[in-house]
């Protein structure tokens, strides 16, 4: 729609809010930051997964409103005006498809139990809202939820005729409480990705401008960001164990997704976080050459830290590190001392406090999250209690 601001990648969503009006360089465009007033965030956790924490407390605290949809006390939900309680997958009806990338099951999701107490299905408070604001039947065309979930799967039914693929009606789909599996072709199994445009270039071109495989790009040279040529090149990170700053922070720090939950889902269950926990913080992998430097045992409690933030977290000892890096996990939850104030030591291990804001290059604008120094010390203060995973005393 035109009344719509300009997307704004996810990695600059700090920028935006702290900057109103400033302009920044985007995949050939250049984008002005519009003056947010209100943010309405649903199925994420941004005050989570957003790099450089302390500076996104900073940016959160410039909007008039926040409006968070939530099922659980989230650093997000914490920090928001307005809570939304949402139903939980078991409280309400749905569709669902899996497979990765090849799509191929159809499952329907039948609530287990009617949502509790104030919780409702998100359908059902974006419904509530549009009516209010006087968009209600634009916004449901005269649907229900069950109407759009068999609306759903209907399109599937029609898509898989034009295919020859016959699946159940609606009616037996639901009912039946099973799923729908598409056969995948042997051809498929040996599928090898750009194989058509090998053997047919002219006939099987590419999406690029010249529908070849490009290692020099006129469409980005065009551009002229000295951030990002139009060949492969290598430049000098902002941080890395080759500049000054490593005499600061020796520490490479990587941020691995976790095996034990999926990003800052699950990482408020207790009986998992009992499998991977020291001391009820999150692990921070150490080689066992950078521990003894810093007389740091295995179990113990340390000071991970630079310049944008500090946390706590469990020191774990091990080989299978080179000397000079560390690893700790993305999606642990922030657990900040003083609450509200950047630079607050976080109690649980949450790398964001850590990690850089800024653009990966003009073009892509991704995050830059695997690129940070660190410093580690041994934790001898008395240690504060883990709150992270508590409700606010308000609650």
């Amino acid at each position: 729609p035109k009344k719509m601001p300009p997307t704004i990648p996810v990695a600059r969503i700090n920028d935006a809010l702290l900057n109103p009006g400033q302009t920044f360089d985007f995949n050939g465009e250049t984008i002005t930051y519009p003056d947010i007033k209100l943010i309405y965030t649903a199925g994420g956790n941004p005050l989570n997964h957003q790099q450089d924490l302390n500076k996104a407390i900073k940016a959160w605290q410039k909007p008039e409103t926040i409006i968070v949809h939530e099922m659980f006390w989230t650093a997000s939900a914490k920090y928001a005006d307005i809570v939304l309680p949402t139903a939980t997958t078991f409280e309400q009806d749905d569709i669902e498809g899996l497979g990765d990338y090849s799509a191929r099951f159809i499952y329907p999701l039948h609530k287990v139990i009617d949502p509790l107490f104030e919780s409702r299905p998100t359908y059902d408070i974006f419904l509530s809202i549009a009516q209010r604001l006087g968009y209600g039947q634009a916004f449901s065309e005269g649907k229900s939820n069950m109407d759009w979930i068999e609306s759903f799967y209907k399109a599937a039914v029609k898509q898989a005729k034009t295919k020859k693929i016959n699946i159940p009606d609606f009616d037996t789909f639901w009912e039946g409480g099973s799923y729908v599996e598409f056969i995948v072709p042997e051809g498929s199994k040996k599928w090898v990705r750009h194989a058509d445009f090998r053997e047919d270039p002219l006939l099987e071109p590419l999406g690029t401008a010249t529908g070849k495989i490009e290692l020099y790009c006129k469409a980005i040279e065009k551009m002229g960001y000295e951030d990002c040529p139009a060949h492969a090149t290598w430049i000098e990170p902002i941080e890395w164990l080759g500049s000054k700053k490593a005499g600061q922070y020796p520490l490479h720090l990587l941020s691995p997704h976790p095996k034990d939950r999926l990003h800052s889902q699950m990482n408020n269950v207790a009986s998992l976080r009992k499998k991977y926990a020291i001391q009820d913080r999150e692990p921070v992998w150490i080689s066992a050459a950078d521990a003894k430097a810093r007389g740091i045992n295995h179990g113990d409690v340390v000071r991970v830290f630079n310049d944008r933030g500090q946390t706590l977290a469990g020191a774990y000892v091990t080989d299978k590190l080179r000397q000079g890096v560390v690893r700790l996990r993305e999606g642990g939850w922030y657990d900040p001392q003083e609450p509200g104030k950047a630079g607050s030591l976080c109690k649980y291990g949450h790398i964001n406090v850590l990690t850089i804001d800024k653009g990966s290059s003009k073009l892509s604008q991704g995050n830059i999250a695997n690129t940070a120094l660190v410093q580690i010390e041994k934790y001898t203060g008395k240690l504060p209690e883990v709150t992270a995973f508590d409700p606010p005393k308000s609650a």
